[in-house]
């Protein structure tokens, strides 16, 4: 579920979501941002993990964050809950994981799996606000990420071949690729046509600085 009026224009335009949603079989309805008359639950999950999981906590990398993530959602899902009268894991694996399926790999699910992402002019894709080599022969078109734990995987756009694997980390340097840029180095292109024109001008027939010194004009 997600939210936002402006969001919403964006939404419309998500084609690899709609097809997940077909494929997969599920609705998802837009709402007003913080609006606990429509979507409470939501919002004070989230509240809920912003105090009680990100506050007081560090990590070295991205990679030790999603661990000490799972594990708290362990610890917090085999907490006996008063409000509903269980312990939520006890429940789900009762009621929901029996019924569980995994859904059939179809063209739909690989493409919402893995993301388009643009190659920029340098040969970057920019993933979680990182940026990613890609080989330069690559650059300036569509690829496919997909993070597989530590490690980012970058894909050609049909997800014929696999490009570039780097591993994730928390620094927010460029990760180059081995050979990025074994084809060549890149070169900026400017953004607007060049409309400036230079012209070199003739040399004046005489100087007019000696003019007053010729008597002689206009007799």
């Amino acid at each position: 579920m997600t939210s936002g009026r402006a969001y919403n224009l964006q939404f419309n335009r998500q084609a690899d979501y709609a097809a997940f949603m077909a494929c997969v079989g599920f609705k998802t309805k837009l709402c007003k941002p913080r609006h606990p008359f429509t979507k409470g639950k939501v919002e004070r999950l989230i509240r809920f993990v912003k105090d009680n999981f990100l506050a007081g906590r560090t990590f070295d990398n991205v990679t030790q964050l999603n661990a000490s993530a799972l594990e708290w959602c362990a610890a917090q899902g085999s907490r006996y809950r008063k409000a509903i009268d269980c312990i939520p894991l006890e429940e789900h694996a009762a009621s929901c994981a029996q019924r569980a399926a995994l859904p059939a790999m179809t063209d739909e699910l690989s493409m919402y799996l893995c993301p388009q992402r643009k190659v920029s002019f340098d040969g970057f894709v920019s993933y979680e606000g990182r940026r990613f080599g890609v080989p330069y022969w690559y650059s300036g078109q569509a690829c496919r990420v997909n993070r597989d734990g530590a490690y980012l995987h970058i894909y050609s756009d049909d997800m014929s071949r696999e490009l570039a694997v780097h591993e994730v980390t928390w620094s927010r340097r460029d990760s180059f690729c081995e050979g990025q840029y074994s084809d060549g180095q890149p070169e900026e292109l400017p953004t607007a046509p060049v409309t400036t024109v230079i012209a070199q001008l003739e040399p004046p027939v005489s100087d007019e600085g000696f003019a007053k010194f010729d008597f002689e004009r206009g007799l």
